[in-house]
């Protein structure tokens, strides 16, 4: 008797999971892929994450694949803004547009 494997995703969610991987490899590796591929894999999670309903098992892939998280929150910022990233993080980076918006504007 064989054994069954046993995914910690439900079914609806394997494909998101397998874009996710392909684009933390790509993100982790730049050089590796083309833009355009790397755009076309971000094009492809972002309808798989349009698509997906934000569950426990959303966040356990997101929690895993952090620059899917990232597409996430851009995606969903209305509801999620920069809830997924560490509060001191997602203030520097607050900070450091405001900053960069004045200079910009020669304030």
């Amino acid at each position: 008797m064989e054994a069954q494997t046993r995914h910690p995703l439900p079914a609806r969610l394997h494909s998101l999971a397998a874009m996710a991987g392909l684009l933390e490899r790509l993100d982790g590796q730049p050089r590796h892929a083309s833009p355009e591929q790397y755009r076309s894999v971000a094009r492809h999670v972002s309808q798989l994450l349009a698509q997906a309903e934000p569950d426990a098992h959303l966040q356990a892939l997101l929690t895993a694949a952090p620059a899917t998280a990232e597409l996430y929150e851009n995606l969903r910022y209305e509801l999620a803004g920069l809830c997924r990233a560490p509060l001191e993080q997602a203030l520097n980076a607050e900070l450091a547009a405001a900053a960069a918006i004045a200079r910009a504007r020669g304030c």
